[in-house]
């Protein structure tokens, strides 16, 4: 890879993995700065909390991001039985708690059946979806009550890996337009005990993996002195 201002205007595409309470925006933000050009996009946001793969494109490459976007995605991470958060997540906190210690392993993986393949999915409220030109998450903070439709996305897997009680250990491998949140609360409502999203990396987009991603550390001394 070209790593000098010219290789990045004429268009790069990079594998970042998303530091831990970065938004994807900060990523695009940081790397504008380090290479000095203001055409940069992200194929894919992910939430603050989740880290992973980030595809960015700069210069003529950005033309790609729709294409990067439509791939199939994996994720690993965690839930938490026996509660719910108001963002399906850890961005707010756990509330309306019920026992969780009598759900057996062969019930928590069963849970996973009515997930699996095409199925309707409701975004969460908190989500960057916008309505009447308002982002969701605005107007959810804002107290307004916002009714999304549901859309249809695919889960080709949902394997659970471990179970250490509340906790469950996933890997989900689906569809672009696929909320993990939602997948989180849905899961929870299966279960009748309630969850939410705990933790959260994406792994893999296409044919792109996480594993060949560089930390923003490392690709800030690739860019020094651009």
């Amino acid at each position: 890879m070209n790593y000098t201002k010219t290789g990045f205007e004429e268009g790069t595409v990079l594998l970042i993995d998303k530091p831990f309470r970065w938004t994807s925006f900060d990523v695009i933000g940081k790397i504008r700065n380090l290479i000095r050009i203001r055409k940069v996009g992200h194929a894919g946001t992910l939430d603050p909390l989740a880290t992973g793969l980030l595809i960015v494109c700069t210069g003529r490459f950005t033309k790609r991001i729709n294409e990067f976007m439509a791939q199939e995605k994996e994720y690993t991470g965690t839930f938490t039985l026996g509660a719910t958060t108001p963002t399906y997540d850890l961005e707010s906190e756990p509330e309306n708690f019920k026992p969780a210690d009598a759900i057996t392993t062969d019930q928590i993986k069963a849970a996973t059946l009515p997930f699996t393949g095409e199925i309707q999915q409701i975004p969460p409220a908190h989500s960057a979806i916008k309505v009447d030109g308002k982002r969701v998450y605005e107007m959810a903070r804002q107290g307004i009550d916002v009714k999304l439709q549901p859309r249809t996305v695919t889960i080709k897997e949902f394997e659970i890996t471990a179970v250490e009680m509340p906790v469950v250990h996933f890997r989900v491998v689906c569809s672009t337009g696929t909320y993990i949140r939602s997948l989180a609360f849905d899961f929870g409502n299966e279960l009748g005990c309630g969850a939410y999203l705990s933790s959260l990396c994406r792994t893999r987009i296409g044919e792109f993996m996480l594993k060949d991603a560089m930390t923003m550390e490392e690709f800030a001394k690739k860019t020094e002195g651009i």
